[in-house]
């Protein structure tokens, strides 16, 4: 799916101001040929409790899985306020590019998850946490 996929839920139930800066990118990603894909925008608490049960399993202790997925009370993808794009080519564009749309990679250890940081306009994206268990709001 793509940032312009108004009928999957993914999409359209992320924040607005997320959405409008993340079509406003890769308008102009297209441009230079590179195309936004969404492998994960808004979930459902239900689904990031699934994943998260996933990652317990596949790395084998709750401390090593929140090094990737977080609970459904602290992620930012249960509020619509974080994306994961797919494809390498637009990971690299944002990389580039994502501060003058307020687009910032968060974790050292994820070059998919994209947030917004308004301020990043001006200023430019904050210093990356090495991943998860480094943010704040990951420790309620």
């Amino acid at each position: 799916m793509t940032v312009f996929d108004d009928a999957i839920p993914a999409v359209a139930n992320l924040d607005p101001g997320l959405l409008k800066a993340l079509r406003q990118a890769a308008t102009a990603a297209a441009d230079d040929g590179v195309e936004f894909y969404v492998n994960s925008g808004w979930r459902s608490p239900e689904y990031q409790e699934e994943l998260l049960r996933e990652a317990v399993f596949r790395y084998g202790s709750d401390e090593e899985a929140a090094r990737w997925v977080a609970t459904a009370t602290t992620s930012p993808h249960v509020s619509g306020d974080a994306v994961d794009i797919g494809k390498s080519d637009a990971t690299e564009w944002l990389s580039e590019h994502g501060a003058e749309y307020g687009l910032c990679q968060i974790y050292e250890n994820e070059p998919w998850h994209y947030e917004l940081r308004a301020d990043a306009i001006d200023r430019r994206c904050p210093r990356m946490y090495a991943d998860p268990t480094q943010d704040p709001r990951m420790q309620q």
